[in-house]
Formats: structure tokens, sequence, C-alpha cells
């Protein structure tokens, strides 16, 4: 099995999708090959922090008790009425609670998601955006390491032109890039390696008064801003790593 073989069967393995035969190749295979090997490493973990990562909204610890307590109080023994009429009652009354039930459970789940929605901030966003793109092999829209490549084509698809640099000689080579989006807005992504890690760095016009940013569990976020461009990066290096990269690269940029 070679790398192309293996390239489609690493996901299926890393999910357990493979059965005996199909497991023993790419196994071998894995246990040769350095980068593949990587890959499924970086698969596993990325599984890891989505797991971590997705919203769990939760209702408050005392809903239980309350429901339960609405139920334990009605009479045990109702005085008789007519059939009709006890159906009757019995339909009203299950359909208040239920009611009741219904609202206060979209009360606590609405509210959940608005208090989620209003604590989302870039870095969320930026984290978002990263994962989706490693997930859906779509980090890179035009693959090159040459600037004079990437920053034309993101010219021509934006309404700016965005500083594109290459720190291959400091570790950090570009190997492309990608649209986005944060803020509802198409962003320029440029994608940077560093050793076996990759960076996503968002790059659009400096704006007034950008939001707090904040380390999310499994990536580190950094933000900069100078030469009128604001910067945003995303990986799973250190935050000492990619604070000191995001900053040159807002330190070297030129202005628009």
């Amino acid at each position: 099995m070679n790398c192309t073989e293996a390239e489609a069967s690493i996901p299926r393995y890393a999910d357990g999708e493979l059965g005996a035969l199909e497991r023993r190749p790419i196994e071998r295979h894995l246990r040769g090959c350095a980068q593949c090997a990587a890959r499924h490493a970086d698969i596993l973990a990325l599984r890891e922090r989505l797991r971590s990562e997705a919203p769990y909204f939760a209702a408050p610890p005392g809903l239980r008790e309350r429901i339960r307590a609405v139920l334990e109080s009605a009479p045990a023994n109702a005085p008789d009425r007519p059939r009709a009429s006890a159906d009757r009652w019995r339909l009203l009354g299950g359909g208040a609670f239920a009611g009741c039930a219904a609202t206060v459970l979209a009360f606590v789940v609405g509210t959940s998601v608005l208090d989620w929605r209003e604590n989302r901030d870039l870095a969320v966003e930026a984290v978002t955006a990263h994962v989706r793109a490693t997930l859906d092999r779509q980090q890179i829209d035009v693959a090159s390491s040459d600037t004079h490549t990437v920053k034309p084509w993101l010219s021509a698809r934006l309404d700016y032109s965005p500083p594109v640099l290459d720190l291959a000689v400091d570790g950090f080579p570009l190997i492309g890039g990608r649209l986005d989006t944060l803020d509802k807005r198409p962003v320029a992504a440029l994608v940077y390696r560093y050793r076996n890690h990759t960076i996503d760095v968002f790059v659009r016009p400096e704006s007034s008064g950008a939001p707090p940013l904040r380390t999310l569990r499994g990536f580190n976020v950094a933000h900069a801003q100078g030469a009128g461009w604001d910067w945003l990066a995303v990986s799973d290096v250190s935050s000492d790593v990619l604070t000191a990269f995001v900053e040159r690269l807002a330190r070297e940029a030129p202005a628009p």
C-alpha cells in the first residue's frame, strides 16, 4: 500500500470502520510511513477536540424535581364525574402540564443557545473555520508557496488585497491560501506549516475595537494588529510560538 492508497483508508481506519483484512495493510503502512502516521494521529486528536468543544445544553438542576413535585401534588382520587367530563378534564390537564413542560424546556434551551451565541467571538469563529476546513480537507484553495501566486488569487476574490508573506527561512513556510468567512464577511485565510502543525492565519483590514480573544481547549488563538491589518492565527502549536509568529506577520506586513 502506498500513500495515495492509504489516504482514503486512514479516516475509515481512525473511525473503526475497516474489517480485519482491510486493517492489516493500513496498519503495516502506518508503521512504516511517518507522514501517514502523523495524519492518522491528527484525525484522532481532532476528533477528541470536537467532542470536548461541541456545545452541550443541560437542563437546570432543579427542573426534574419541580416536574416531579407537580406530578406528586396532583390529587390521588379525583371526585367521580361523568366519563365524558373526566376524559375532557384529563385531556385538558395533560395538555396544560405538557404545555408548561414544553414552555420550560423551550425557555431553558433557548436561553442556553442565546447565551452561547452572545458569548461567541472571533476566536470561536476562527477555530470553527479551522476545524471545518480540516475535516472537509479544504484547507487550501490555491496551493503554492509563491506569494505572487497566492496574493493575486485572493485579491481577485475579495474587496481588499491582503498581504502575503512567506517565512520559510524561519520554519514557517507558506503552503497556500483559501477564502473563508469571519464575522459574516469573506476573509483571506493564509495556511502555513510549522513542523507537523498547520497554522491558519485570517487576514482582514484592521478594525477598531477588536473583541477580546481567548484560548480554546486544544487550539491556541493569537491576535495581532499592525500596518492597518488585523491578523488572527489558529493552530495547536504552543501559544508562545503562535503569538510570536502572528506578531511578526503584523510587524513585517506592508500597509494597505
